[in-house]
């Protein structure tokens, strides 16, 4: 299942490098599989980083088709990148674009960091812009539980065994065991 970002607007009073307070309002990112679990990320997150009153002034459906955190970097830069297809009915070239979020400290590292993204991608390709995007931070789902993915695993596993698959084991272990 892909992701799905929502780019929520949160509007709160911040204090400027000058010492003074300002409302601010700022754009995040969170992964969710609707507005309203959206609404409940961006609240839960943003708890956690201010201690006074804020609002989410507005959530909407981000057009990122990928988000590529980097180490390093602090910055979030918006690319485009036009995937090249050749249209053999037409004989002309066609051109999709698509958006990658990705992290960086400028924009020749962004640059960098797009192609090696980009590096096994089989088909032609062009990056005809990179912008410095104002989205302050990024919030992907994690339930962390890991034990919780082994279990996962473990269950899928003992699924797709069929019965002769179990019924060998033991009697391999009873055969071991005597």
């Amino acid at each position: 299942m892909s992701a799905t970002w929502y780019e929520c607007k949160v509007k709160y009073r911040k204090v400027v490098e000058t010492g003074a307070q300002k409302v601010v309002t700022e754009p995040y990112l969170v992964d969710a599989v609707s507005y309203t679990e959206a609404e409940s990320r961006i609240n839960e997150e943003m708890s956690a980083y201010i201690s006074e009153e804020f609002k989410i002034t507005n959530i909407k459906v981000a057009n990122y088709a990928e988000i590529h955190p980097f180490e390093n970097s602090d910055r979030w830069f918006k690319s485009k990148v036009a995937l090249v297809a050749y249209d053999e009915e037409s004989g002309k070239e066609r051109k999709t674009n698509m958006y990658l979020l990705v992290q960086a400290n400028d924009v020749k590292e962004a640059y960098d960091n797009t192609v090696s993204v980009m590096k096994d991608t089989m088909g032609d390709y062009t990056i005809p812009t990179i912008t410095e995007s104002p989205i302050m931070d990024v919030f992907p789902y994690f339930s962390g539980d890991e034990e919780e993915l082994e279990n996962v695993e473990k269950f899928n596993k003992i699924k797709e065994s069929t019965l002769e698959d179990l019924e060998a084991e033991e009697k391999e272990f009873s055969e071991e065991t005597i």
